[in-house]
């Protein structure tokens, strides 16, 4: 198993090469959406707990120092930025997201936020998804300034857009409190099917705001994160209650965008099967260099799972053995080896296409 992996690191890694050396790559726009996992630091501007703007969070990023990322380093946009070819989007709300920068793209993310408006009601001041997008329509007007409409049209048109949600709905919302509102309004399997076309809504008003290639992650492997390991799990197990919703959830959103996309003609979203990327990791950490898969590198409590990373928090001496950074979140080794996937993994993981293939076919459509 490990030589494969060192194999398949060999082919990405040329791929990389390749990819980043390509100017017209090079000059794709990228957009993010969505929640912690993908937020690049904008809800350090908001006045809200959901924050990851101290130590030791950034430890292992090139500054090291926290950036507002829910991670030790860098995190799945940064990866695929690499990708690219270009330098990491900045978030929106950053005073330095101007002038050329903007041409880069930029990251609306904010951690707490999910596909419903009340989900993350606790975290108070986070970006929900609908302002996201209206800070996207605002995006392209500010870029229309700077270059024209008809070229920030073909900006946008041309980028590559990641969103992410859908964790959030169940971890901080369903599942949040026993008996919430929402568990006492629907059976799970009823919650489920509210949800996916609450997302299918979102995904079409971002296609009517002009993204043409996007990448939908569903949820993770929920209830084998260390948080739920701890308050939830029984023996290391995961629990089986929140995988239940990730089982149920995951297939339901995959199928989603195979009638979007029909009814659009074209293969505009692209499905990241991401919980069966992380159970690669979880089920057989050693094969990935991990030595746990259960414990938190940075947290307190049974498995690191309770409550916040922090500078009074235990702390791993070696992150890069850990699949999880925090009780949430993975560590930066763990979203690597996502992206990994996410750029050149079959379809048990990437359907229709991986990104590889999107970047060779729009490529060849220049």
């Amino acid at each position: 198993m490990a030589s494969s992996l060192v194999f398949t690191s060999c082919i990405v890694a040329g791929l990389l090469i390749t990819v980043a050396s390509s100017g017209a790559e090079a000059a794709r726009a990228f957009f993010v959406f969505g929640d912690s996992l993908v937020d690049n630091g904008n809800n350090n501007y908001l006045a809200t707990t959901a924050r990851a703007d101290s130590p030791p969070y950034g430890i292992d990023y090139p500054t090291r120092r926290p950036t507002g990322r829910f991670s030790n380093g860098l995190n799945i946009p940064d990866f695929i930025s690499e990708a690219l070819g270009s330098e990491p989007t900045l978030p929106y709300l950053s005073p330095e997201l101007n002038g050329e920068r903007l041409l880069v793209g930029a990251n609306f993310a904010s951690a707490g936020i999910g596909i419903l408006n009340d989900t993350g009601i606790q975290f108070v001041n986070i970006i929900r998804i609908f302002r996201q997008l209206e800070y996207f329509k605002q995006y392209q007007q500010r870029v229309a300034g700077l270059i024209g409409s008809q070229r920030a049209q073909q900006l946008v048109n041309g980028a590559l857009v990641l969103i992410t949600l859908g964790g959030n709905d169940f971890v901080n919302n369903y599942y949040l409190v026993p008996y919430s509102a929402r568990s006492r309004q629907f059976a799970l399997p009823d919650y489920v099917k509210y949800l996916i076309p609450e997302y299918k809504k979102i995904l079409q008003r971002l296609y009517d705001l002009g993204a043409r290639r996007v990448l939908v992650t569903g949820t993770g492997p929920l209830g084998c994160v260390p948080a739920e390991l701890a308050i939830r799990g029984s023996n290391g197990e995961c629990s089986a209650e929140l995988q239940r919703a990730a089982s149920l959830f995951n297939p339901q959103l995959e199928q989603m965008l195979r009638q979007l996309n029909s009814e659009l003609g074209s293969d505009v979203f692209i499905a990241a099967n991401t919980r069966e990327m992380s159970n690669d990791f979880i089920k057989n950490p050693q094969a990935y260099g991990f030595t746990t898969a259960k414990v938190a590198c940075c947290g307190q409590g049974p498995y690191n799972g309770l409550g916040l990373c922090t500078p009074a928090s235990n702390l791993c001496p070696d992150r890069d053995v850990y699949a999880f950074w925090d009780p949430f979140h993975p560590s930066e080794k763990a979203n690597r080896l996502i992206v990994r996937q996410i750029l050149s993994g079959s379809t048990k993981y990437m359907s229709p296409m991986n990104l590889s293939t999107i970047l060779a076919l729009d490529s060849s459509k220049q």
